[in-house]
């Protein structure tokens, strides 16, 4: 996306300092996987960065995306100023009244704390791994979304 200069998957708001994914899987360290996103204000906002985050995932399910079950998978922004909580909340408040999202939004909005960076091999795992029946069924259909709904932001 015109604008982010940098993303980096990750493990963020859980209680276990140097999570492994092994560890995240088992739901007990309290981290939800997480993308950091480096981005160029002047380029992206941060509100249009939250609109393509709702387009691409299910706010509504509670420890859930798809088939991926636990709260390791829970919608979550993590904030890193009164600023983005506050623009967060405004974009939530304006999808439930909208009745776009097709349910009870669950997102939670909590300031970020320590990011643990995934494993090298988490790193653009789509570009590396595009033909595994999981990028193909679950990934590659949120690109093509993405595609087809900000293509004009698209790089």
């Amino acid at each position: 996306m015109r604008g982010v200069l940098a993303v980096e998957s990750g493990y963020m708001g859980g209680h276990v300092p140097q999570p492994t994914y092994k560890l995240v899987c088992t739901g007990t360290s309290g981290h939800a996987e997480v993308v950091q996103i480096a981005f160029d204000p002047t380029v992206v906002s941060f509100r249009d960065l939250l609109a393509v985050f709702f387009a691409i995932h299910d706010p509504t399910t509670l420890d859930r995306q798809g088939n991926d079950i636990g709260p390791q998978y829970r919608s979550a922004i993590f904030y890193h100023s009164e600023e983005q909580k506050r623009t967060a909340g405004e974009v939530i408040a304006e999808l439930q009244r909208s009745g776009e999202a097709g349910g009870e939004i669950v997102t939670e909005v909590t300031p970020a704390s320590d990011f643990w960076k995934a494993e090298d091999y988490h790193q653009g795992y789509f570009r590396n791994n595009s033909a595994q029946p999981y990028c193909q069924y679950v990934i590659a259909p949120k690109v093509r979304k993405f595609l087809a709904k900000f293509a004009a932001r698209a790089k």
